[in-house]
């Protein structure tokens, strides 16, 4: 498959050439491997298979996914969540806490909250109860999230001292076991981030890496409109570093020192 087809495809499902750009290598083979399933001999076949042929263009979306993640990616960014945004949720006497992972893949970002929950638990007396619900287009991915092991270069950002009382580490050095303690409070579910948000009144999204960088501006604004609804005020939506939300969100303010992060509400 040569760009220009590749660029048909993204035309026909209105996702943004520009995102896919940088990681369209990988994306072209698992298409190419889909219509030689199908047996088009050429893209133009497939979409019109997969314009009127609703499983078939589900599996395409899953084959457009692009899962690149490893435990605290963008770390300045887990510091800033460690240190200043959960202690503020703390601070505000909460009850309970309600987090939502959009397209968690294979569980790096979710496990990676667990962590620094984990943390802070040794620095306050009390937490509040925590929830999250992490959900994905591709049920292999949320299989591999739930099982929860990893190899060594998804852990390439962890400290050796916070690996050790997380992970077990398998005979042979590159497969890390997580333990059961981070598995706790986790709801997996299979969900097109297109449809209805999993819930009301998060006080975190996390919505990193995905629907801003692959899709175009048109096909967004109705989902994401969805999601920020769905977030409590003064609670958080976090993004990714290098994706900022549309200039007709309003309600959100960008934190200045924290730049993937956004407030619903002014800032006190």
């Amino acid at each position: 498959m040569d760009d220009d087809q590749f660029r048909q495809l993204c035309d026909h499902l209105q996702y943004s050439w520009a995102g896919y750009r940088k990681v369209r290598k990988g994306v072209k083979k698992r298409i190419s491997r889909h219509m030689q399933q199908l047996r088009c001999p050429n893209m133009e076949a497939y979409l019109d298979l997969i314009a009127c042929n609703d499983a078939q263009r589900v599996e395409c979306k899953r084959r457009m996914t692009v899962s690149i993640s490893r435990f605290f990616r963008d770390r300045k960014f887990w510091l800033d969540l460690e240190n200043v945004i959960l202690p503020q949720l703390f601070h505000a006497e909460k009850a309970s806490l309600k987090v939502w992972s959009a397209g968690c893949a294979r569980g790096e970002e979710v496990y990676s909250f667990m962590i620094i929950w984990q943390r802070l638990q040794k620095r306050f007396d009390r937490l509040p109860k925590l929830e999250i619900i992490a959900t994905d287009l591709h049920p292999q991915y949320l299989k591999e999230a739930e099982a929860g092991i990893y190899t060594k270069s998804s852990l390439k950002e962890i400290p050796e001292e916070i690996r050790d009382v997380y992970f077990d580490r398998k005979k042979g050095g590159n497969r890390y076991d997580l333990k059961q303690v981070l598995k706790k409070n986790i709801t997996w579910q299979l969900r097109d981030i297109f449809c209805d948000p999993p819930g009301t009144g998060f006080h975190i999204v996390f919505l990193r890496n995905n629907i801003l960088t692959y899709y175009r501006p048109n096909l967004i604004k109705a989902p994401l409109n969805r999601i920020l609804e769905n977030i409590s005020p003064g609670g958080w939506l976090i993004v990714g570093s290098h994706e900022k939300l549309p200039g007709e969100s309003s309600g959100f303010t960008r934190d200045p020192s924290t730049p993937w992060a956004y407030l619903k509400g002014d800032p006190e």
